[in-house]
């Protein structure tokens, strides 16, 4: 597909109170050469990071436990999600976010992270791309309690389970945000436990 295919795009602001939310109109050139007009509402929340914390020595992996308002309203009955530490890059690069929001999330203030891979988080209706890293830690790295800011009325259990009780979780259904689980995959994929 090339630019050329998409014509005559229009944006109608339809929200901005907490991210941005647009209508977005065009012309689109199918396979058969003929353009047909298209609607969309496209979400902008911008970009950003997670991480799989791990430690390898005691075979543990580091996840939070919070509220999801949009589970809850699709039928999780307390809204509350089992995930790996995240957040919005608020123009930092995706290290350096990654590396905030571990702090502030579970409180580890971590030396190193790797970066696995980026991706779009939903791309039929968002414009975010994720940025995921896994990234050791140790007791050493633990300068707070974490559980969030209070200036972002953030209420963040910090779990540390064992990593084969995490895979477990996942097998059950216990686990249901799709970061996470691609994440904990990764790392049996690639043996970071081992």
């Amino acid at each position: 597909m090339s630019s050329k295919q998409i014509k005559n795009i229009e944006e109608r602001l339809l929200s901005d109170n907490y991210y941005i939310l647009n209508r977005v109109t065009f012309d689109y050139l199918m396979p058969n050469g003929k353009w047909v007009n298209q609607m969309r509402e496209v979400y902008d929340r911008g970009d950003g990071a997670g991480i799989l914390l791990y430690n390898k020595e005691k075979k543990t992996v580091v996840l939070t436990k919070q509220f999801r308002m949009p589970t809850f309203m699709n039928g999780n009955k307390d809204g509350v999600l089992i995930e790996i530490t995240a957040g919005m890059l608020d123009k930092d690069n995706p290290e350096a976010c990654i590396i905030r929001e571990t702090e502030e999330e579970v409180g580890y203030r971590l030396k190193e992270v790797k970066k696995v891979y980026e991706a779009y988080s939903s791309p039929g209706v968002m414009t975010e791309k994720m940025h995921f890293f896994v990234g050791e830690y140790s007791e050493d790295m633990k300068v707070n309690e974490g559980g969030g800011l209070d200036s972002e009325h953030e209420d963040i259990e910090v779990l540390e389970l064992p990593f084969q009780k995490a895979i477990e979780m996942l097998n059950t259904g216990q686990i249901e945000d799709t970061r996470t689980i691609v994440l904990l995959q990764y790392a049996q994929i690639h043996k970071l436990l081992e």
